[in-house]
């Protein structure tokens, strides 16, 4: 419990909130325990109707305790106020009664209201915590893991850990304070009685804490199990097109059943920890008043307890014992969310990703060269190397396009540059600066990427043309759009650049979700461009008019293509062949064509040229 303990301390920068609300859980309480103790003199005055009403009972109660007792805080003057006739004094302990249950509904409001607001005040940073340590995770970190999970912890346990703190903050002071104050207003009225029923408490804490441990492991294992349920939901449903296609719906049908069936059976384990927690604190109270019971009456029977004294003992010990009892599953509660901070105390406990240290120094504008020193990438849980052992040095405002076949490293070795992968070998410099050792804000700002998968955000075509470049003037993003040739179809559209996206740009086409990502790049002014297969999902057509765009773009600038287009190939300054992680050739097209073998069949069966064929 200790990652429980440790969100739950940041509630304290919220100190006067929880001060005002203990002060009105208290206020709460206490008219509870008011309550219980009025109990005796009104039945003094019921049962011995001639006493002398409540001016008598109290005056008996002082001499009885030698002036102790809960009436010592009265003065002789207030003492005399009080009524003599027993009507009255019935219908003025009624009275005070009905003002002090007012006065308590209202503090148990504000106890409440305020509860709540901590712990959605708390819950919101955490939240927020969370999902900013995910943005800084390393990209390796977020692909072997996958991102469901990390979703799953900002949303499941976050909401986990908010329940545990409103059992805590909210539900369990409650009951805690009132059942405390009962225990209280017993121990006044006859400590001997009060005491014996303090010999079940021990027990409880025992068999709570047994429970408590049990229900805590099986909901750690219902999370996992539900960030699982969650990843298959989301696989299929984002993939819904290959599900129909492929007729694989019983099969999505059948992985969702089974990771459900071990979330029913993580939650059954929890679910018999907690049915048996009530059950077993209600019969071990019960025993405790019926002992209770038996020395109360044996006490009666030789005249040494009044039937008055016994019954408020019983009615305050009977509250304190229904207090307790769903203290039982409000622990479990706090139990439960413990499995949920645990993973959110790890997730958070993650290295981030390196770079972002404010003391590293700002990487110049790229203006020289890019190189590739010895480096090696290998994938966790991977056998193999994706990338092994590769040196190359690129020069500034050279065009160079990466060939090879499926997996030969062509994706991980580019992705080096901005880091979203570290080498576990070697160095990548630009300019002969290791950007290893300098600010990753820096070296990103100028770097442009555009991949074969396009990722659009909710929003308007502008706002996703203009993503990661706030600044941008509506002129600058609608010449991007016409560098790109997008606005040829965002003209088209009733609203324009304001037209709203859908879900993940699936109310376009694979081609005009790649221009805008083309016009997002062209928009950033990169000193270093990346392109993924980025005119793969393109029409003949439109990528000739992008490959225009792109050559006159390209000037002045370094350009990294991962080649599938035979017109790609041959623009290209360069064309580097890998294999297996390996660099097996480098040249130009007529060059490789005569003296490597891999990239003569990548030309004839892979790269197809302008008008969708091969190479021949």
């Amino acid at each position: 419990m200790d990652a429980f303990w440790k969100f739950a301390k940041p509630m304290l920068r919220m100190r006067w909130h929880l001060l005002v609300g203990l002060f009105f859980a208290l206020l709460s309480a206490g008219g509870v325990g008011a309550g219980i103790a009025a109990l005796g003199p009104t039945l003094d005055i019921l049962l011995e109707p001639d006493s002398g009403g409540l001016r008598t009972f109290v005056q008996e109660q002082l001499a009885k305790h030698d002036g102790g007792g809960l009436f010592s805080m009265l003065s002789a003057a207030q003492i005399d106020w009080l009524p003599t006739d027993p009507f009255k004094s019935i219908v003025l302990i009624m009275g005070v009664l009905a003002g002090l249950t007012i006065l308590g509904a209202f503090s148990n409001f504000m106890h409440q209201y305020i509860a709540y607001t901590v712990v959605h005040t708390t819950i919101a940073r955490v939240r927020r915590r969370a999902y900013g340590q995910v943005l800084q995770l390393p990209l390796k970190t977020i692909v072997s893991e996958g991102p469901v999970d990390a979703i799953s912890r900002i949303v499941n346990d976050t909401e986990s850990l908010a329940a545990g703190f409103v059992a805590m903050l909210s539900k369990a002071v409650a009951h805690i304070l009132k059942g405390v104050v009962a225990l209280l207003v017993a121990f006044i009225t006859n400590w001997q009685l009060a005491l014996v029923a303090l010999v079940v408490m021990p027990i409880l804490g025992v068999i709570i804490r047994k429970l408590g441990k049990r229900i805590r492991r099986a909901s750690g294992r219902a999370l996992s199990s539900r960030a699982d349920l969650y990843r298959a939901a989301t696989e299929a449903l984002q993939g819904m097109r290959v599900v129909k296609v492929h007729t694989t719906e019983r099969y999505e049908a059948g992985r969702f059943g089974r990771i459900n069936k071990e979330v029913l059976r993580q939650h059954m384990k929890v679910r018999t920890a907690r049915a048996l927690a009530g059950p077993l604190a209600e019969m071990i109270t019960m025993f405790a008043l019926g002992g209770l019971t038996i020395v109360a009456a044996k006490f009666i029977l030789d005249g040494t307890l009044e039937k008055s004294e016994f019954i408020t003992v019983l009615a305050a010990l009977g509250l304190a014992g229904a207090s307790i009892k769903p203290l039982s599953g409000l622990v479990n509660d706090i139990q439960q969310s413990g499995a949920g901070a645990d993973r959110l105390n790890r997730l958070l406990s993650a290295e981030p990703e390196p770079g972002h240290e404010q003391r590293l120094p700002k990487l110049a504008r790229h203006q020289t060269s890019i190189t590739f020193d010895d480096v090696r990438v290998i994938y966790p849980g991977a056998t193999t190397p994706a990338v092994d052992g590769v040196s190359l040095t690129i020069n500034h405002a050279e065009t160079v396009a990466f060939v090879g076949p499926n997996g030969s490293g062509k994706t991980t070795l580019l992705s080096m540059i901005p880091r979203l992968f570290d080498p576990d070998d070697g160095r990548v410099l630009i300019d002969g600066t290791d950007i290893a050792r300098v600010r990753v804000r820096s070296l990103r700002k100028q770097i442009g990427v555009v991949t074969q998968e396009v990722v659009l955000f909710k929003g308007t075509i502008a706002q996703n043309i203009a993503y990661g470049n706030r600044h941008a003037t509506r002129e600058q993003i609608e010449q991007a759009a016409r560098d790109a040739r997008a606005m040829e179809f965002i003209e088209k559209l009733d609203e324009g650049l304001d037209t709203p996206v859908g879900e993940q740009g699936l109310t376009m086409s694979g081609g005009q979700r790649q221009r805008l990502a083309i016009a997002r790049a062209i928009l950033r002014d990169p000193a270093i461009l990346i392109l993924d297969e980025a005119t793969s999902m393109i029409d003949a057509h439109s990528e000739k008019l992008i490959n225009e765009v792109l050559g006159n773009f390209c000037k002045d600038r370094t350009s990294l293509i991962v080649a599938h287009r035979l017109s790609t190939v041959l623009n290209a300054d360069r064309i580097v062949v890998l294999d297996a992680g390996r660099i097996i050739d480098q040249g130009t097209h007529h060059e490789l064509l005569d003296r490597c073998p891999i990239y003569a069949q990548l030309a004839r069966h892979q790269l197809m040229d302008a008008s969708g064929g091969q190479m021949g």
